[in-house]
């Protein structure tokens, strides 16, 4: 029987934990607040920026919103950046991605204070990661570590790929799957015979970006899958990277989408946003 591994579930576990952790800080005086700056009007930064600030609330969080223009210069993004990085009051700074054309994101992921890192896109965040050290993790794939532990699916030792190389997803996804001592291969579009690495793994993660690219003919016998993707089919439904339906049969357990990864990433940017005060609150 296949298990159906519930993000919506999960994450909602996490977020009552934090909020009693926040409960307890704030009867010690202790206050957490999270800038989050949004350049533009993008539909769909929209729903993400609404998402994380619902999150901040129920948890109990304070959310500061700043949302600019979208012909604003990226120096008046990186002096709002900086305000921030000044403002004692806030723990984290979160700039919604992506950016206008105009804007370099590197530059702007550089300037945001390690401290306030909570995405963990900055070097100094990712440097941390790859040697072990306290700091933020990237949400999506720390929230994919915790999908897999909570649903007692055993990390250390088994046969691990992750499909695909992002900053954001892949590349981290296989320093953490490294770090719970799983076997971890990397692929991507230069790789040869993808179909035949992915056949091997124990537990695929598949962030490729592109829709119902994993059938069955990927899927070793009892695998578990985690789907990063998230598009619309043709019928204006929301579907992942995996084929779910072709697939579901073959493994032991795998993520739907929605409700999947897709929640946990919010939840683990929650536990960032705590994280920054425990590490580096006055």
């Amino acid at each position: 029987m296949t298990q159906i591994i519930d993000g919506k579930k999960i994450s909602a576990e996490i977020k009552d934990e934090l909020k009693q952790e926040v409960a307890a800080m704030k009867a010690e005086g202790k206050e957490i607040a999270l800038a989050v700056i949004q350049v533009g009007e993008d539909p769909a930064s929209s729903v993400y920026v609404r998402n994380k600030k619902k999150a901040c609330e129920y948890i109990g969080i304070t959310s500061v919103s700043y949302e600019i223009p979208e012909d604003s210069t990226q120096q008046e993004l990186l002096d709002l950046v900086e305000k921030c990085n000044k403002d004692p009051k806030i723990n984290g700074i979160l700039v919604q991605l992506p950016l206008p054309p105009h804007m370099d994101e590197d530059a702007v992921i550089h300037a945001i204070d390690p401290k306030k890192d909570v995405d963990g896109f900055h070097p100094v965040s990712v440097g941390n990661m790859v040697i072990g050290n306290d700091g933020f993790l990237p949400c999506t794939p720390a929230g994919i570590i915790e999908l897999l532990k909570r649903s007692g699916v055993e990390i250390g030792g088994k046969e691990c790929v992750v499909v695909g190389r992002s900053n954001i997803v892949g590349k981290p996804m296989s320093m953490l799957l490294l770090r719970e001592n799983g076997t971890v291969t990397v692929c991507h579009s230069r790789t040869r015979n993808l179909r035949e690495v992915c056949s091997r793994a124990d537990i695929l993660v598949v962030a490729v970006g592109r829709p119902k690219f994993i059938d069955a003919s990927y899927v070793k016998e009892g695998a578990v899958i985690i789907d990063v993707g998230i598009h619309r089919n043709e019928n204006n439904k929301l579907c992942g990277d995996v084929d779910f339906d072709a697939v579901k049969e073959k493994t032991s357990a795998i993520t739907p989408v929605p409700g999947g990864v897709g929640p946990m990433t919010i939840a683990m940017l929650m536990k960032n946003c705590v994280q920054s005060k425990k590490l580096f609150g006055e």
